[in-house]
């Protein structure tokens, strides 16, 4: 059997990353009215502005740990 280049923790924290990063853009999506003559404050909210793109950074950087961390190798 050929050997994975990471082990079965690594591609649990890569999907971790995925469903955070996943989350960050849910968090910018939505709301507001798509009329071009109304104006929609919402756009400019703190979820969207900056708790979201804080979520998709580290949802990034969880990815980055997952590929490069060494786990103690299970097959012993």
């Amino acid at each position: 059997m050929s050997r994975l280049p990471l082990q079965k923790k690594n591609y649990m924290w890569l999907a971790i990353g995925l469903a955070v990063i996943v989350l960050g853009f849910v968090l910018m999506s939505g709301g507001g009215d798509h009329t071009a003559t109304e104006f929609d404050e919402s756009i400019f909210s703190f979820r969207r502005i900056t708790l979201a793109p804080i979520v998709v950074i580290a949802g990034f950087v969880i990815e980055i740990f997952a590929i490069m961390k060494r786990f103690p190798n299970e097959d012993k």
